[in-house]
This record gives structure tokens, C-alpha cells and sequence, in this order.
């Protein structure tokens, strides 16, 4: 076996399902794998890879320059600042050798223990600043992992700090031990988990090239069928690294290509909440808090548990929804009928990442929409948006009307033509499916509350850590399908078609490739499990196509705004709300008008005023 490690010895929790070698057809089908995941910038060349190499060691010689000049300040004896150490660790999809072009390094920077938090978050960052090659440096200090997030000559890193009780930092210092973890303060503790799981992943695969390559598959497959980001309640990169892990120890002597089908068949039939583990959790007696379902009735509650392996254990996926849940196991179902096609001839690999028509695929859709007066606000803005938009599913789950709300991970622009001059704006998708009402002519279903609690706890939030500013501003808007062509290029919501048509036609479908999810988005992609794996697309959408395309009735467009600077196109609408009534059998036929709600802060404060209840009922 490659890396001359043994299979027969025992994986995980149970045996394994089969200890069968690779046939020659399997190693076949690896090598198609791999010529089909090329084009989409899944590996890097050689260049590349010293590039990074080359900047994480300067960026350890500037961790080591800086913690022996502390150590100065803070009159160690010299003998002691000559070896006092300090060392960067690296985690996430670089440290498991499966990052994509382009994509940024999770890394850690361990000192010693007389070098502070306010240390780093100060004069190292001061330090940061003063470096040339150094751009874009910005501190989240508050942040429930804090961390500094700047770009290295061209690379962009995000930097966690962790103090252990050491008196020097050893270059061969291992992070997996869990007594490292005894005296540490809870924010080191979290900054270190990131190391520590990653390692020990690594460390529980029977064979770590089948395990990245398997796992390159899987997180192309995630990102492309839009159920790639922790943030929105799917999986981030930790997640399906595990789930990955777990595959390969039910099946330690098979190649890529059978794993990743039996990845599918395994998770397809999964029977959750039943949670997957790598190993047997550990008590190390450090009193600190660890997912367990016997102890913390809050874990009884979560729905697709994956824990983590290293102490303390944690559940890496609870903010997994009941709708992001039924989409991703769709998605398992779907992955394994497309693998049994490709393994019977059938079909080949890029069939597997074809990405779905989420504009085809409902009927009604919540368009929402977070804007700001400037580029850094916006920047801002939206990532507070990003990471509440699962509160908002959360509530349309809950109402009695609603069996699913599905979030688009991906974020789109708004054209020129439908935002005023000088506003940034972003847009989400979320497609719903409405309950069929039994025994009734028609239903009105009020939206108001649901979104109204959303905006009220961006707001709230946004309030409570300074980061309100005038122009800064929420909009949730109803509408159907065929109103899509309003918000998107008319390519993006047509070519789906076209693509779908061409899939019949052909049933490898490898040749086309979507506007919104080709693969140059895929190398800018955020590798990490904190963001939306796309970047929104750079190029501007052309204007709208005609209202009454396709044979659509033009919408009213009915805006409630409770803001003074509402845009032109917003001013020059009715300024009034508006229900109709359509009887539920035939609600795809019409087309109703849009309800909008959009709530924007004072300029001082997001008090009860700027949260004003405004309909939102959709028919």
C-alpha cells in the first residue's frame, strides 16, 4: 500500500464493512476522477505550492522575531529569549493536503506562556502592518475564535493565536497530547481545536493519499451542488473531511473512485441523528464541556451529529436545519445513483459535478437582500447577514405553512439598473415549498413575523458590537419563479434549462458550464468552514429581460420602506402592501405581487423604532 501503511489494522469505532483490494477498473476509474476534477482547479501545481511554503516560513521567522522582542520587553534574562521559540501550525484543508488554487491557510501561532492575547492582537499586529508584502490586515478580536485575517503576498491567511503554559515553544512540539490543554483559557483551547482535529483525522484514515483524494472529490461535489458552507447551516470542510475519514476506515483498502461511491451509499442510508464518530470519545478529566447526548439534553436536539475527534469533543454540524438536512441527504441519494451510472459505464465523473437548477427548482423564492452606502460597510454587512440568514431559515421552518426553506449558499450582486447609484447590495435565494392546504378555497400566509424577528436580530447584533452605520440596510422580498429574470441575468435562470435539455441529450453533460458556479469561482472559493464557498460572480448581470417574458403577467412591485433614503425605483413604487388571494391548487398559474419587507437602521441606534412591523404575506 502507498505510504507503507498497514489496512489490516482496525479503524474507527466498528470493523469495516469490506477489506477488498482495488481491482485494475478501479484504478481506472480513479485516474478518469482525477482528469475530470482537473478543470476545475482542485490541484496545485508545483509553483504554487513552494509559493505557500515559502510565505508560512517567513511567517514563522516573524512570529519567532516577535516573541523574542516581547520577551526583551518584558526583561527575560537573554539566555532565555536565545530559545524561548514560538512556531506556526497550520489546520483545515492545507495542513489535510486538499486545498484548492487560490484558496487561504488556516494557521495558528503558538507562544509561550508569558506572551499575552493583547500581545498579539497589538504589537504583533503592529508589527503585520509595517511588513510590505503584507495587504489587506484586519483584526477580529471579538470574534468567538478570535483571529487576524491578512493577505501574504497574495496569499490570504486567517491567523489564530493560542498561549500554552510552556516557558519556550519547541519546534517539534506536538499539539495532539491532551494535557497541553491543562490551565488554558477557553479562547486558546478553541484556537487550538483547529490543529488538534485535523491531526488527529490524519491520523485515524488507514491511508492518507486514498483519504485527500476521496476528499477533493467530495468537496468539489459540495461546493458545486450548493450544500457546501457551515455558515448556512450545510457542512463546512472539517464536516466532510470526517465523513470522508469514516468511509475510508469502513473500506481502508479501496481506491478514490469506490470510495467515493460508497460514501454515497453509506451516508444515503444513514440513519440520523445516530451520530458519526471516528473513535471513541475520551474523558482526559479537564472539566471541560464535551458533546454528549446523556449529559447535555441540548444535544439531543441536534440533527446530523458529527463529532469531532479530539478532546474536547465537539459537534461540528449543529447548525444543520431540518431543511438543510432533507437537502443534503437528497443530495447523498442523488450522488449515488450518478456513482453507480459512472462505475457501470453508464456515465462519466463530470456528471457527478454538475450543479442543480436551484432557479428551476421552486416555485416561490425570499429574495434577500443586505445593502450599504460603501465597498468596506458592505464588506462588513453582509458577513453579519451571511452568518444570521440560518435564524431566518430557522423561523420560516417553523411556520405552520412552510415544509422547506432552502438557502442558496451562493451570494449574487445587484445590477446597476435596479439598486440606486451609490449603494453595494448582495442577494440571497431561499426557495420555499409551502404546505398544500386541505380543505380551504385559499390561504393568505403572513411572512411578517418571520422575517421581522430575522432583521430585528441582525440588527440587535449588528447594535451590540458597534457596527451599525447609516445606509446599512435589510430587504426581504416574495417572489415567484417566473419574477426570477428580475433579479438574475436572464443566462443564469435559462441556461439551467438549456444545460438540463443538453444532460438528456448527453450523459456525460461535462462540457457546459454555468455563469454562476464555473470553475474560476471555484479557485477563488473561502476554503474554510466560516464563509460562502463562492465568491459572488465579479462580472456585472446585464439588465433584465422584459417584464412579461415568457408569458408572465408583470408583477406589482409593492415596497414598504421605512427608511427616508429609500432608492429611486423604491420611491417611484406604491407605497403600499398589498395581499391577494389565489385559491392553493392553482397558485403556480398566477402571478401575485411582490411583498417586500425592508427595515434600515437610525443613524444612532437599532431601537424598536427601525424595526417597525411590515407585511409580508404571500398568497
Amino acid at each position: 500500500m502507498p505510504g507503507g501503511q498497514q489496512p489490516q489494522k482496525h479503524y474507527g469505532i466498528t470493523s469495516a464493512i469490506s477489506l477488498a483490494p482495488p481491482r485494475e477498473i478501479d484504478h481506472l476509474y480513479t485516474k478518469k476522477l482525477c482528469d475530470a476534477m482537473k478543470p476545475f482547479g482542485v490541484f496545485e501545481d508545483e509553483e504554487e505550492l513552494n509559493h505557500r511554503l515559502a510565505v508560512l516560513g517567513k511567517l514563522n521567522n516573524l512570529v519567532k522575531e516577535w516573541i523574542a522582542e516581547i520577551s526583551e520587553l518584558k526583561n527575560l534574562p537573554p539566555s532565555a529569549i536565545s530559545c524561548v521559540g514560538g512556531k506556526i501550525f497550520t489546520f483545515g484543508s492545507y495542513r489535510l493536503g486538499v486545498h484548492t488554487k487560490g484558496a487561504d491557510i488556516d494557521a495558528l501561532c503558538v507562544a509561550p506562556r508569558h506572551v499575552e492575547r493583547t500581545d498579539f492582537f497589538q504589537s504583533f499586529f503592529e508589527k503585520l502592518k509595517q511588513h510590505e508584502e503584507i495587504k489587506d490586515l484586519r483584526a477580529v478580536e471579538d470574534a468567538f475564535v478570535p483571529v487576524i485575517k491578512f493577505k501574504f503576498d497574495g496569499i490570504e491567511i486567517d491567523l489564530l493565536f493560542a498561549r500554552l503554559a510552556l516557558q519556550s515553544i519547541p519546534d517539534n512540539l506536538d499539539l495532539r497530547g491532551d494535557s497541553m490543554l491543562k490551565n488554558l483559557d477557553i479562547r486558546c483551547i478553541r484556537s487550538l481545536n483547529g490543529c488538534r482535529v485535523t491531526d488527529e483525522i490524519l491520523y485515524l484514515v488507514p491511508n492518507k493519499e486514498n483519504f485527500r483524494l476521496t476528499l477533493r472529490a467530495i468537496k468539489l461535489w459540495a461546493k458545486r451542488r450548493g450544500i457546501y458552507s457551515n455558515i448556512l447551516g450545510f457542512l463546512g470542510g472539517v464536516s466532510w473531511a470526517m465523513l470522508v475519514a469514516r468511509t475510508c476506515q469502513l473500506y481502508p483498502n479501496a481506491v478514490a473512485a469506490t470510495l467515493v461511491h460508497k460514501f454515497f451509499l453509506v451516508f444515503s442510508k444513514w440513519e440520523w441523528p445516530n451520530p458519526v464518530l471516528l473513535k471513541q470519545p475520551e474523558d482526559s478529566n479537564l472539566n471541560l464541556p464535551v458533546w454528549d447526548p446523556r449529559v447535555n439534553p441540548s444535544d439531543r436536539y441536534h440533527l446530523m451529529p458529527i463529532i469531532t475527534p479530539a478532546y474536547p469533543q465537539q459537534n461540528s454540524t449543529y447548525n444543520v436545519s431540518t431543511s438543510t438536512r432533507t437537502i443534503m441527504t437528497e443530495e447523498f441519494k442523488h450522488g449515488l445513483s450518478v456513482t453507480d451510472e459512472i462505475l457501470q459505464g453508464k456515465a462519466e465523473w463530470p456528471k457527478l459535478f454538475e450543479p442543480p437548477n436551484f432557479f428551476q427548482k421552486y416555485k416561490h423564492y425570499i429574495v434577500l437582500t443586505a445593502s450599504a452606502s460603501t465597498e468596506e460597510n458592505h464588506l462588513e454587512w453582509i458577513g453579519l447577514v451571511e452568518s444570521k440568514i440560518r435564524v431566518l431559515v430557522g423561523n420560516l421552518e417553523r411556520n405552520e405553512y412552510i415544509t422547506l426553506a432552502h438557502v442558496n449558499p451562493q451570494s449574487f450582486p445587484v445590477s446597476k439598473e435596479n439598486r440606486s447609484e451609490n449603494d453595494f447590495v448582495s442577494m440571497w435565494f431561499i426557495g420555499i415549498i409551502f404546505k398544500k392546504v386541505e380543505k380551504t378555497e385559499s390561504v393568505n400566509i403572513d411572512l411578517t413575523f418571520d422575517i421581522q424577528s430575522f432583521t430585528d436580530t441582525v440588527y440587535r447584533q449588528a447594535n451590540n458590537i458597534n457596527m451599525l452605520k447609516d445606509g446599512m440596510k435589510i430587504e426581504a422580498t416574495h417572489v415567484k419563479k417566473k419574477q426570477l429574470h428580475q433579479y438574475l441575468p436572464p443566462e443564469l435562470v435559462q441556461k439551467k434549462k438549456r444545460s438540463i435539455a443538453e444532460l438528456n441529450r448527453s450523459s456525460n453533460g461535462g462540457s457546459s458550464k454555468r455563469i454562476s458556479l464555473d470553475s474560476s469561482h471555484l479557485d477563488s472559493s473561502r476554503d474554510t468552514d466560516s464563509g460562502t464557498p463562492f465568491s459572488s460572480p465579479t462580472s456585472k448581470p446585464p439588465k433584465p429581460v422584459s417584464d412579461t417574458e415568457d408569458g408572465a403577467s408583470p408583477p406589482k412591485q409593492l415596497f414598504v420602506e421605512t427608511s427616508p433614503a429609500a432608492s429611486a425605483a423604491a420611491a417611484a413604487m406604491p407605497q403600499t402592501s398589498a395581499a391577494a388571494t389565489v385559491p392553493p391548487t392553482s397558485a403556480a398559474s398566477g402571478v401575485p405581487p411582490n411583498a417586500a419587507a425592508t427595515v434600515q437602521p437610525g443613524a444612532s441606534s437599532a431601537d424598536t423604532e427601525q424595526g417597525k412591523s411590515i407585511p409580508l404575506i404571500v398568497s
